[in-house]
């Protein structure tokens, strides 16, 4: 075994003890003092791991080690969203888990990215675009589209058109996810299915401030329409 691959596994091992830390603040703060373009292969490894809690801390230090990379080395973090571009691509012979998270996450931590990447990532929704047709990647795209209408609602507002047919989806979590950015993005379009939702019990788990919580998409449409309530009430 050469020395490099001798480094690359020591450093894989450092990575995946970080994430797996108690204190993952600090471990977040450890994990960013790496060279920002060497963790990053490990990271995405880990967007695979089979630990739950070890993927989306993968997911959130990605968005932190590349966030930090893009003030310094712009051109190492555009490569960085291209590879998970491609691992959404038919070609790459894989699924892509992980890459849309992985993406908005990245988007939400530095404003340059989510001005450059914003489009792409909401052509990931428009069936005339780069539509993702696996549920469990709609799923992982759903979560995205969240995270950035709470950081960064003017990176995906254009995504507001394409909500609509995730609020139909047979999956629990990517309607009740679709539900939720709706109401962050004041999707008016969709208030009259965001009512009907008021009686969909479905139960859905996500990945939300650094902990996983259990809701009903019934819950989630309910928080919506007041979302959308407050926008209108504020525009009279």
């Amino acid at each position: 075994m050469s020395g490099e691959q001798r480094t690359g596994r020591s450093l894989k091992k450092q990575v995946l003890k970080l994430l797996q830390e108690d204190d993952f603040d600090k471990a977040l703060d450890e994990l960013c003092s790496l060279p920002g373009r060497q963790v990053v292969n490990p990271l995405i490894s880990f967007l695979l791991h089979k630990e739950e809690k070890s993927r989306w801390r993968a997911i959130v230090a990605m968005g932190a080690v590349v966030g930090k990379l893009a003030e310094t080395e712009i051109e190492g973090a555009r490569v960085v969203m291209r590879r998970l571009m491609w691992s959404l691509n038919d070609e790459s012979g894989g699924i892509g888990w992980g890459a849309p998270e992985a993406m908005a996450e990245i988007m939400a931590r530095h404003e340059g990215m989510a001005v450059e990447y914003g489009a792409v990532f909401a052509s990931y929704m428009d069936k005339d675009g780069n539509f993702l047709e696996y549920e469990a990647l709609q799923r992982g795209l759903m979560w995205g589209l969240v995270r950035l209408a709470l950081a960064r609602p003017e990176a995906v507002k254009a995504a507001e058109r394409q909500i609509e047919k995730y609020l139909k989806s047979p999956d629990a979590m990517v309607r009740g996810l679709a539900a939720w950015a709706a109401g962050l993005l004041g999707a008016e379009a969709v208030r009259a299915q965001l009512r009907a939702m008021l009686a969909d019990d479905a139960e859905f788990r996500a990945f939300v401030d650094m902990e996983f919580i259990n809701s009903r998409v019934s819950e989630v449409a309910k928080q919506a329409l007041a979302c959308l309530d407050r926008e209108a009430a504020a525009m009279e």
